[in-house]
Order: C-alpha cells, then sequence, then structure tokens
C-alpha cells in the first residue's frame, strides 16, 4: 500500500552543535507535505496516559501510523548518519508514538520537574515532530552544573546520581534551567518542524504556558516522537538485519 505522506518540497536538514561535548542537534523545517493529516489522524486516535507514579512522559500517548514512520526512516536516515558520523549501521529498532503532554506543574513528580536523558545508549535517538503550534513551547538542552555532563553515559552515571542525591527540584516544568542543571541550547517548536538528537543528551520539553495544555490534538502540545536506535554493522551478526518496529 501506498504511504499517504511524503516529504515536503522545501525540506532541508540543517545542523547545529549545542555545548561544550559539541553535540549535533538535526533539524527540519516543513518537513511533511500534508502535517494536517496527521493532526486528524491523531483527533481520531485513542491515547492513554505515558505516565506512572514513578514519572515517564507528562501526558497521553497514541500509536503513530506506521506509514508515517517508514517515510521520515527512508528520508532521514542518511541525514542522521551523516551528521552523527555514525558510519556503516544498521536499523536495530523503532518505537513511535504520537504524545501530547498534559499533566499541570502540580502534578508533576520530580523526575518529571528536571532535565532527564531517554538511555545512556549512544545509537538510540530521538526524532521529534512539532505538530503544534509556536507558543506550546519547543525543546531544550542542559548542562549538569556539578558534573559538567551534556550526555549520561553508562560510566558516567554513578557520579550523575551520586551529585544528583545532594540535589533537589523545582516545583513545576524546567525552563532556562535552575541551581542545578544549566541550558545550553533550544529548538523552538514550530508547525511542521522536526528535531533529531541522540537520547543520551539531557533535555526537557519546554512548557511556557501550562494553563494552555489540552488533551485535544487540534489545540493541544502534539508532538510525533520516534526513538530510533541503530548499531554499528560489525555488532551485527550476518549481513543484514530488520529493525524492530513498534
Amino acid at each position: 500500500m501506498a504511504s499517504r505522506f511524503s516529504l515536503a518540497p522545501r525540506a532541508r536538514a540543517t545542523a547545529e552543535y549545542v555545548g561544550n561535548e559539541r553535540e549535533p542537534v538535526l533539524r527540519v523545517d516543513t518537513m511533511i507535505a500534508n502535517p494536517e493529516a496527521l493532526v486528524e489522524l491523531a483527533a481520531g486516535s485513542q491515547f492513554a496516559p505515558a505516565y506512572g507514579p514513578g514519572g515517564g512522559y507528562p501526558g497521553l500517548r497514541a500509536r503513530a501510523p506506521r506509514d508515517y514512520v517508514e517515510t521520515i526512516l527512508r528520508n532521514l536516515g542518511g541525514p542522521i548518519i551523516e551528521a552523527f558520523s555514525l558510519g556503516a549501521v544498521t536499523l536495530a529498532r523503532v518505537d513511535s508514538a504520537f504524545s501530547i503532554a498534559t499533566l499541570p506543574p502540580e502534578r508533576l513528580v520530580p523526575p518529571q520537574r528536571a532535565p532527564h536523558v531517554d538511555t545512556t545508549n549512544a545509537w538510540q535517538f530521538a526524532i521529534l515532530h512539532y505538530l503544534c503550534p509556536a507558543d506550546q513551547g519547543g525543546t531544550a538542552f542542559y548542562r549538569h552544573r556539578a558534573t559538567g555532563f551534556e550526555t549520561l553515559t553508562e560510566e558516567r552515571l554513578a557520579a550523575y546520581k551520586r551529585a544528583r542525591m545532594e540535589e533537589s527540584v523545582g516545583d513545576g516544568y524546567i525552563d532556562d534551567g535552575d541551581l542545578w542543571f544549566e541550558r545550553i541550547g533550544e529548538v523552538p517548536a514550530s508547525f511542521n518542524r522536526l528535531v533529531v538528537y541522540r537520547s543520551h543528551l539531557f533535555h526537557s520539553g519546554q512548557i511556557p504556558a501550562p494553563d494552555r495544555l489540552s488533551p485535544d490534538p487540534r489545540r493541544g502540545r502534539l508532538t510525533l516522537n520516534l526513538f530510533v536506535t541503530f548499531a554499528p554493522v560489525e555488532a551485527v551478526s550476518g549481513s543484514a538485519s530488520s529493525a524492530d518496529v513498534r
């Protein structure tokens, strides 16, 4: 079956670098030709909470359309490999979902009130497609002041946890930073803008007006999220591998 989605004619990927570690952040404005169709698909989707007592994404998630995911991977695989200097890799896993931030600040638990990483695996990437207006807020990147870490690896994890034991958290969504984190870069939201960054880069969604959060995909902070994991070809047995797409 033919895909319902295609790249917009004006789509161009540009890379910038954030922080002392010079981590690439890839941005594409005007990503697909028919973003409104994604909003309407989201409006007809069944969303469920993506958080629990211990934290998690502060809102709702629903299944992403598979043909959209395939379109994104087909068109962005090469630019990601080039921008992040990955070399010879194979696609190992893809997770995807529509996401809508909905939790008010007073309902956030401590892990949701500070910058975070999604994994310590440097081969996993977050692909975030904004399907909301600019005033719903974009994504910011941070440095942990005490350790100087801008990315979190397995080797850094113990030191980071020790430092965080002495630190508190704020009382709502983080913005410019706090006593413990310094903002080192940001990508403002813009309808049909897409951003790619390594999942182990400290980041947080920017929520400038929590009172405007809504569970309605046509009004709220709707994004489409992919978590894409690559593997070096020498780490994969055999000459070919198919991705686990979810």
